[in-house]
């Protein structure tokens, strides 16, 4: 039994797959599925897991080397947008896309954590960091 941090066995058993440049994503809770990417479900309520208590847990046990999100994240929500680049420091790579190409490139994600969020465009791709 697992004693501390996340207990999702399901998202514990996509980190540990996780190799350097793989992606996941943190998603709210509008973004489509893709089909072949896992699912890992949380939302069951109207923002209920919160997005950004999601992601905090989220980077305790994964090494993040490049951030991508959605262009539109900075003018429709933009103190969500602060919110999440103040989790990061500030030599992160960042990359904005289009919203239509972010969901493109969620359909190579190992896997897509949906939480109950629901403030537009806050979902992000992690890209896997090397932990040496």
């Amino acid at each position: 039994m697992l004693k501390g941090g996340i207990l999702n066995p399901q998202m514990v058993n996509l980190f540990a797959q996780m190799g350097h440049k793989d992606t996941i994503v943190v998603s709210d809770a509008g973004l489509p599925m893709p089909k072949d990417v896992e699912r890992i479900d949380l939302a069951w309520k109207p923002n209920e897991p919160r997005y950004l208590d999601v992601l905090k847990e989220v980077l305790k046990s994964l090494v993040v080397e490049k951030i991508i999100l959605a262009e539109e994240l900075k003018t429709v929500s933009p103190d969500m947008h602060k919110e999440i680049i103040d989790l990061f420091p500030e030599d992160m790579e960042v990359e904005y896309v289009p919203h239509v190409m972010f969901k493109e490139k969620t359909k190579g994600a190992r896997g897509i954590i949906r939480t109950g969020e629901f403030t537009p465009y806050p979902s992000i791709i992690l890209v896997s960091g090397c932990a040496y």
